[in-house]
């Protein structure tokens, strides 16, 4: 892209999925809030939920690639996920 070359610019429709996502700022905001009010314990596993969640949707269900990419071992990923209660079947 040349910064003087204002047809060659980013355009909306060219991002990936996962930042040209269709929830509202407002409702992230909100959810953020609410984790505000709970106690530490409670907001943490919400948010370690949320983000194992959307890591692992993210390498299409693979554990391996989702621990790697997340700094973790395999194994510590698959106890992390038992003890928030979330299935966990990784895809070959």
């Amino acid at each position: 892209m040349a910064p003087d070359d204002p047809s060659k610019s980013i355009g909306i429709d060219m991002l990936p999925p996962e930042i040209n996502a269709d929830t509202p700022v407002s409702g992230n905001m909100a959810g953020k809030m609410e984790i505000m009010g709970l106690p530490l314990r409670d907001a943490r596993e919400i948010f370690e939920r949320e983000y194992l969640m959307t890591q692992v949707t993210r390498f299409g269900g693979n554990i391996s690639k989702t621990a790697k990419f997340i700094g973790m071992e395999r194994s510590a990923l698959h106890r992390k996920l038992k003890s928030l209660g979330m299935r966990n079947e990784e895809k070959q």
